[in-house]
């Protein structure tokens, strides 16, 4: 059982959302006692997510995973100004208020600032429909920004600091949480 949920909605097997949330969990292995697991879009058969098999078995594990877990983060790559159809696709399996009671971090990467937006106006409202009430603000980081090398991201020193401070802030929230 993890306390924290990492989730990729990367289609694709080497990506730069997915080694964002790589560095995420790296990052919170360091600096907290608090148990992570990685689930991506990508470990589920297209079939039960495209044709929506909400009773499939296959999203038994994820579902509970999703209701233990205390905090979640959410990664994805913006394509047209959107999160990916996977991800929505695989959140669309949970139950309506799965993410109630929930501190949700949600980070995206895309290829120009244009999209900047996408995290306020396409990722929150689909995380605030499942019951997240504790969203923060969230990072973006435009593809020029940083660069992926054996599946690590290497990012730019006012990246690097902004996405440490959000997961920083994920954190306390959390801790904040576990002591109420």
């Amino acid at each position: 059982m993890a306390d924290i949920l990492l989730i990729s909605g990367s289609p694709t097997a080497s990506s730069r959302s997915g080694a964002l949330l790589s560095y995420s969990q790296n990052w919170l292995h360091n600096k907290s006692s608090f148990e992570t697991v990685l689930v991506s879009v990508r470990d589920f058969a297209g079939d039960d997510l495209i044709l929506a098999k909400y009773d499939s078995p296959a999203f038994d594990s994820f579902k509970q995973q999703v209701s233990n877990a205390a905090g979640i983060i959410v990664s994805t790559p913006i394509y047209k100004a959107a999160y990916t159809g996977s991800l929505k696709a695989l959140l669309d399996i949970l139950p309506q208020y799965a993410f109630r009671g929930k501190t949700i971090l949600p980070i995206a990467s895309g290829g120009s600032p244009g999209h900047l937006l996408a995290i306020d106006y396409a990722i929150k409202p689909v995380l605030s429909t499942l019951g997240a009430s504790d969203i923060l603000q969230g990072v973006y980081l435009v593809d020029q920004q940083f660069r992926v090398e054996n599946g690590q991201p290497i990012i730019a020193e006012e990246i690097h600091q902004r996405l440490d401070e959000s997961l920083s802030q994920f954190l306390a929230n959390l801790e904040s949480r576990a002591t109420v």
